[in-house]
């Protein structure tokens, strides 16, 4: 076999243990390839990020670059296959030893757990690991800010408050033996396997669970430990020595050490990126604009990095709660009044920054229709004259002030500025509120109180599905019984009838057509409400170290998959 690579590395057999073919090392081959195979253990893995993880504790984490990190420390009973292409949408067996055994009513699902899996303390992971690992998610009032789906499916009317408060433990989900887990679904929901794949389904040990703390150091189930957690300046992860690598189908688990620099300057993360000396951005949310055309007219720079269409959609949520935005023509004289086109700028262009949005539902996920458009807002151009008509019809026909939210992030900023001089021109005044963000999400704009005293009325957000369906993409944005007093992320506050109805239908329904269809209305009601604002379907340009090996975008995640990369 043939392997051509730009860079010092082991060939990888594609029938052997590590190797799923070979890539030149090319612009956008990891794409659909993987760059540089290898099945070469050691050295460091050397990532930087230029802000703090939400939180280590997969119960409490809501970002995906954390959840790309995370299979380093935790395994789930399923988990997204390592590889590049559709491949890496399927999902897999990981702690357990098969897909469930599903019952023929479609409510009843059970898992064996493979024998040999153990925690870092060299304590067998049980199926009560698992059970706690998830019932840990009930305790809101401590534990909150990850995604909930699994209290939406498994409470069942209980109103279960977490195994701290309650050791009786959930009636849906039943522990036979230390090897079998089952969980009793009230009503079939097709999507359900996803949800144990998320790092909120993860084992936890009782006996080392500190609540609120156990992020400071959780204990690890997958081929990483944590050495060092130091908030704000590093993380370290180096080899658990209690994993066992026959009994992981997935992981490549190459490096000995990964280094995980905190709070370094996006503009530093670049130049040490070109210099050599770091070998990817752990957030994977592209360089900078200064960076940029260096890379993109460099041949050997370029040769080395992927533009993958993220499956993020990037949008401005306005506050129903916040005047005068509980008025749906002033909602609609924001649609109208933005330049798309200079957001689109401020992120980096066509290539870089993504395609111009003219609704929320990203491509990728079933449902999702280009020609959905009502604000006519993919030309990118504005269209002054129809807000300010809409500014007249909500009673402000000389404008009004309100507050943007947005984390201080170099691209936040620059796309908040962007919509701040178009608003301006129809005469909205909008101040811009940046935060750090490591808060942003969870305490400045998740908690509707802040939200409510500071004025924020537009509050920026990215958002991608939890996992590629649109149950996946949109009830936490737009459920109305979903909003929560922290760790909320309907931004709006939207609570509509007919959308929640919409939702329930299309979450129901188990033909995977018929609940496209079903999510292609959910989109258009939505865009009816005129309370989200999108902008941009995500593209990023991320510069890969030539001595990285494994390079390959995980299409799950819309990033490198950090399980399998090494370095020569």
């Amino acid at each position: 076999m043939l392997c051509l690579s730009l860079a010092v590395g082991a060939c990888a057999d594609k029938d052997k243990p590590g190797g799923e073919g070979t890539a030149t090392a090319a612009f956008n081959a990891g794409l659909t390839e993987v760059v540089n195979p290898s099945t070469a253990t050691g050295g460091t893995l050397k990532l930087a990020s230029a802000h703090d993880v939400d939180s280590w504790d997969p119960t409490r984490s809501y970002v995906t670059a954390v959840y790309n990190l995370q299979r380093l420390y935790v395994r789930t009973l399923l988990t997204p296959d390592a590889k590049p292409g559709a491949d890496g949408l399927k999902l897999v067996p990981d702690l357990a030893t098969a897909a469930p055994e599903i019952s023929a009513d479609k409510l009843t699902y059970t898992f064996k757990l493979r024998d040999g899996i153990r925690f870092e303390d060299g304590s067998a992971i049980t199926a009560k690991d698992v059970r706690h690992g998830i019932e840990r998610l009930f305790a809101q009032e401590e534990l909150s800010g990850g995604p909930t789906y699994l209290i939406d499916q498994l409470d069942q009317g209980q109103h279960y408050p977490g195994p701290f408060a309650d050791k009786n433990g959930l009636k849906s989900i039943s522990t036979p033996d230390d090897k079998t887990i089952t969980f009793k679904l009230a009503e079939p929901f097709a999507d359900f396997p996803y949800l144990l794949a998320m790092g909120v389904a993860a084992p936890v040990p009782a006996a080392k669970d500190t609540g609120a703390k156990y992020g400071d150091k959780p204990v690890s189930s997958g081929p990483y430990r944590f050495e060092t957690i130091d908030p704000g300046k590093e993380a370290v992860l180096v080899r658990n020595e209690q994993w066992d690598r026959a009994t992981d189908t997935v992981r490549k688990a190459l490096p000995d050490r990964i280094e995980l620099a905190v709070g370094t300057a996006p503009d530093e993360i670049d130049r040490q990126l070109l210099d050599g000396d770091l070998d990817a951005d752990a957030g994977q949310g592209g360089v900078q604009s200064a960076s940029q055309p260096k890379v993109l007219l460099d041949p050997v720079l370029k040769a080395r990095a992927d533009e993958p269409t993220t499956g993020f959609v990037q949008y401005a949520a306005m506050s129903t709660a916040v005047k005068p935005f509980d008025d749906v023509h002033c909602r609609r004289a924001v649609q109208y009044a933005v330049d798309k086109t200079t957001v689109q700028t401020a992120r980096g262009g066509p290539d870089a920054g993504g395609d111009i949005a003219g609704a929320m539902l990203p491509p990728g996920i079933p449902g999702h229709d280009p020609s959905l458009d009502p604000f006519q807002t993919r030309s990118g151009k504005p269209q002054p004259d129809k807000a300010k008509a809409e500014l007249t019809a909500c009673g402000k026909p000389d404008g009004f002030e309100t507050v943007i939210a947005t984390t201080n992030s170099p691209k936040a900023s620059k796309t908040a500025e962007a919509i701040q001089a178009a608003l301006a021109t129809v005469g909205i005044k909008a101040r811009i509120d940046a935060s750090d963000p490591s808060i942003y999400a969870r305490s400045v704009v998740g908690s509707p109180s802040n939200v409510h005293t500071k004025g924020y009325g537009l509050i920026m957000g990215a958002w991608s599905a939890d996992f590629p369906t649109g149950y996946g993409f949109f009830p936490t944005l737009i459920d109305g019984r979903l909003i929560l007093p922290s760790g909320n992320n309907n931004y709006a506050e939207l609570s509509d009838s007919a959308i929640n109805a919409l939702i329930d239908r299309a979450r129901d329904t188990t033909d995977p057509a018929e609940a496209a269809k079903l999510w292609s209305q959910v989109d258009a009601a939505v865009m009816d409400s005129a309370t989200m604002l999108p902008l941009t379907y995500d593209k990023v340009l991320n510069y890969r170290n030539p001595r990285m090996t494994n390079v390959f975008v995980n299409q799950y995640y819309g990033m490198w998959d950090v399980t399998a990369l090494g370095v020569a």
